[in-house]
């Protein structure tokens, strides 16, 4: 496949790859959204439940939407990763270099 792409191409193909994997690691967000919304509201339910366990309850909710919101915040460090700082890149440009034709300057 690689032959079959110029070098302009090829380039083009990696860095699109880069904002697909950069949108399927901001979905985390969302995600991570949906899940802090469950978590609040499993705990908002339980003290309604039970009153006198509100100490415990609200600090493990509070353990558990940190760890959520840590979650969603690596998602966008890695989509910041692929957008701007890929370490990919350079490993794809040194792999293709032998394939691009050298033009020879007159």
């Amino acid at each position: 496949m690689m032959e079959a792409l110029s070098s302009p191409q090829a380039i083009g193909f990696v860095f699109g790859m880069a904002q697909i994997a950069a949108a399927i690691a901001l979905l985390n967000g969302v995600l991570t959204t949906i899940g802090q919304g469950n978590i609040a509201a499993t705990a908002i339910a339980s003290i309604a439940r039970q009153p006198e366990a509100r100490g415990s309850i609200t600090s493990t909710m509070f353990i558990g939407l940190a760890m959520a919101e840590t979650s969603g915040i690596y998602g966008l460090l890695v989509a910041i990763i692929l957008l701007f700082a890929n370490p990919l890149t350079s490993a794809f440009m040194e792999a293709i270099a032998p394939f691009i034709p050298v033009i020879p300057t007159p």
